[in-house]
């Protein structure tokens, strides 16, 4: 009996909870670490970044005003879904990223518990971010913490998953809608989680993933003015300089690229270059905060 033949995997963007190919028809090739070739990646064009943040806007009504506990619930369904494909993605992230089947998994495993801990915050951010001030005068004064709106994510390039998680998760539970630019070198995790989101719980739109070149993605979502805030965890330090100038045409709010933060147990980290940042180091609340609004509401008191 002959062999069979392979059926390779074909990999597209994620864009208004469907699966395009890049409308320019461009795709670059993806390798592993050893330079071997992994797949083909659709090499998303400006005009497909425009297409991803009308869809965002489209839904970022629905989700902003659904209940943080829906939100939530929602979230915890994608780290089930997560679990169930764990060994699809630390495959994955081996090939992306040259690690061991064990550090690959480790990875895989810590952005499944960081999905869920970000989860946890949905109805409980608000407790944190919110307040009830002080005022002189027979008035209630509340202040109530509320999403920004579409945020464009430049995700981390030296972590193809966990770093992706870590920038992606905060945004959405908080009711932002999200346009992720994929890591430029290792774009498969990513584009795998699109699968992963499609057919879990959560609308179209909220997330949109591209793959493609950062630096011709990232100006014009910079620039577009229907972009609320922008999220330069992906970028160099260079980039990041010219992105932010070009964001402030219309004050979006600005992430600028994490500084690294080196785990001291850990040989690997300590001798990675001095930009590596360290994914899986605790992550606190700052980026639950970055995106989020505050609205007061003055209320006289009833006699």
């Amino acid at each position: 009996m002959s062999e069979r033949l392979a059926v390779f995997k074909t990999y597209k963007l994620y864009v208004g909870g469907k699966f395009p190919r890049s409308e320019s028809g461009r795709v670059y090739e993806v390798t592993d670490a050893q330079g071997n070739w992994l797949a083909n990646a659709p090499l998303s064009s400006r005009k497909d970044a425009r297409d991803a943040v009308v869809a965002a806007r489209k839904a970022f009504g629905g989700w902003s005003g659904a209940t943080a506990y829906n939100r939530g619930q929602i979230l915890y369904r994608v780290a089930e879904m997560l679990q169930g494909r764990r060994d699809q993605f630390a495959a994955e992230v081996a090939d992306a990223e040259g690690l061991s089947k064990a550090e690959a998994a480790a990875q895989v495993d810590a952005a499944i518990d960081r999905w869920v801990w970000y989860a946890g915050w949905s109805d409980k951010v608000a407790q944190i971010a919110g307040s009830s001030n002080p005022v002189a005068g027979p008035y209630f004064n509340l202040s109530a913490p509320e999403p920004t709106g579409v945020v464009a994510v430049l995700a981390p390039q030296e972590s193809s998953f966990l770093g992706l998680v870590s920038v992606l998760a905060p945004v959405i539970v908080t009711g932002n809608t999200a346009v992720v630019v994929t890591s430029e070198r290792a774009p498969l995790p990513a584009l795998s989680l699109a699968e992963v989101l499609a057919t879990s719980d959560l609308p179209g739109g909220v997330v949109n993933l591209l793959s493609g070149r950062t630096a011709e993605l990232g100006a014009p979502l910079a620039a577009h003015q229907d972009v609320n805030a922008l999220d330069l965890a992906g970028a160099d330090a260079e980039s990041a300089r010219e992105l932010e100038t070009a964001a402030a045409d219309n004050l979006k709010r600005v992430l600028r690229p994490p500084v690294a933060r080196h785990h001291p147990s850990d040989e690997a980290l300590r001798a990675a270059p001095s930009h590596t940042v360290d994914w899986f180091a605790d992550p606190g609340t700052d980026r639950l905060l970055a995106f989020l609004e505050t609205k007061t509401v003055w209320h006289p008191m009833g006699v």
